[in-house]
């Protein structure tokens, strides 16, 4: 006899969408991009689109500068009541990036994942904050909480009528914990919204490396937990406002891959595009009973692993 666990069974495939676009300085420009590149997506038949790393402005954080927390807003507020009404109009699912305004004085890099009737389904908060060389992500962003109020840990993934989305922001996605975490509680899917690049600078083979290891290590993500990992990445020359560098050229390269690293679909390094590939959800599956990672986990050995160094 079979069960019913109260939930609607999913169908065995998912289509996906990644948007790859380049942000202006204007913020209703770069809004009115990532609408038009959503309804075709939606067009093409995509249920779940995802949208790259604060896609509503340019990259703020290539300086530290007070007037920019005047981009900040509220969840609910202008951007995500913008992408509620076009998950509810178009019937999809919709990852999006805001500047969060969370109170006076704490701002969040949050990912806020919309339901196929504009509700919000769920929110992340950017766990890791890097604090590099045009990457002053630290002045602007508190990271997200290690625990919700519910007892959650702060990487539990998001359940959505598409699917559990295991939704990481960038600097997350070279942590291999934060993954496995999200992987443990259920995550059917990694999603890594981006925005990174070049040093205008650096010489081409230091580029190429680098393009390589981000790369690299979300398909090594996708491998080791036997999970499909979707990374939108954002294009296009953005200035330093200061003039002490030549600013940022973002690298596109957004990808989605399958739960053993294969490439299901990849851009190029400048253009404007979305991404479309339809699922098989069954596959993780599949893997997981073929290489049995989760099942050979040593976790009586891993103590260290929360000590910040090993002595």
């Amino acid at each position: 006899m079979s069960q019913n666990t109260g939930k609607p069974q999913l169908s065995g495939q998912l289509a996906i969408a990644a948007i790859q676009q380049a942000c202006s300085e204007d913020k209703a420009a770069s809004l009115a991009t990532t609408e038009m590149m959503v309804r075709e997506a939606a067009a093409g038949g995509a249920q779940l689109i995802i949208l790259q790393e604060l896609h509503a402005t340019q990259y703020f954080c290539q300086t530290e500068d007070t007037r920019i927390f005047d981009l900040a807003e509220p969840i609910p507020g202008p951007t995500s009541e913008r992408l509620s009404g076009l998950a509810r109009e178009l019937k999809v699912v919709i990852v999006g990036s805001v500047f969060e305004r969370r109170m006076n004085g704490v701002y969040h890099n949050t990912a806020v994942v919309i339901e196929t009737d504009g509700s919000i389904a769920g929110l992340y908060r950017k766990m890791h904050i890097p604090d590099d060389p045009g990457f002053y992500e630290k002045f602007y962003f508190t990271p997200g909480d290690a625990q919700f109020n519910d007892g959650r840990n702060g990487f539990s993934p998001i359940d959505t009528s598409v699917g559990k989305l295991g939704v990481l922001v960038c600097w997350d996605q070279w942590y291999p914990e934060a993954a496995r975490l999200m992987a443990l509680a259920g995550a059917e899917i990694l999603v890594y919204p981006t925005a990174i690049g070049w040093d205008i600078t650096d010489e081409p083979d230091e580029q190429a490396r680098q393009l390589e290891a981000w790369v690299t290590v979300q398909r090594g993500h996708a491998v080791a937990n036997n999970l499909p990992v979707v990374a939108p990445n954002r294009v296009g020359t953005e200035p330093d406002p200061t003039g002490h560098s030549d600013g940022i050229r973002f690298w596109g390269n957004s990808f989605i891959c399958g739960p053993q690293g294969e490439f299901l679909a990849r851009a190029d390094d400048s253009t404007e595009c979305i991404l479309s590939i339809t699922l098989d959800r069954h596959r993780s599956e599949s893997i997981r009973r073929i290489w049995p990672y989760f099942r050979d986990r040593r976790i009586d050995a891993y103590g260290d692993i929360l000590k910040r160094v090993r002595d």
